[in-house]
């Protein structure tokens, strides 16, 4: 039985142009990138020669990654920082890279992100009494990836929060 007939019969040259197009149009991680390469069937050392190339021309930068993922994750789907680095490891990002970029944004600034989110959510929300409701939205909050202390900082400090509560 021919078990060839599951992978693609790309070389590594095929490779490294479809790579570098694709890197070319938008930002991409290494991880994505070697993802590709295995699905394509190519060698491992074929897959460390491309990825050379794509690091070494700067068609592939995970720190640059990075970056534009926190930026545009926090400014257009309103994630907070958990649920950013959470991605960012599923994308095969080392947290020695996002961790230092991550906490490059204040606390004011995630407070700024969660603050309209809360006032949104807080008018569909149906609850007997003002805790149950500021449960709630923290659970809320909690599920969008924002930490405790910027949550406290946008309710109020009179609520409490328990992460482990909303898990």
């Amino acid at each position: 039985m021919n078990y060839e007939l599951n992978k693609s019969s790309l070389d590594e040259q095929q490779a490294l142009k479809r790579l570098a197009a694709e890197c070319a149009k938008g930002e991409h991680s290494t991880g994505e990138m070697l993802q590709k390469m295995q699905r394509w069937g190519l060698a491992q050392s074929e897959q460390e020669r491309v990825l050379r190339y794509l690091t070494d021309n700067r068609f592939v930068d995970d720190e640059r990654f990075a970056r534009m993922f926190i930026r545009d994750k926090m400014r257009l789907n309103h994630w907070g920082p958990r649920k950013i680095e959470q991605a960012l490891w599923a994308k095969h990002i080392d947290g020695t890279v996002s961790r230092p970029l991550l906490a490059e944004v204040t606390a004011e600034e995630w407070a700024e992100q969660l603050s309209p989110l809360l006032k949104t959510r807080r008018k569909s929300i149906k609850a007997a009494t003002q805790y149950e409701a500021d449960m709630k939205l923290v659970r809320f909050a909690l599920s969008r990836g924002f930490t405790s202390d910027v949550i406290r900082r946008v309710l109020g400090a009179d609520v409490e929060v328990d992460e482990e509560c909303c898990d």
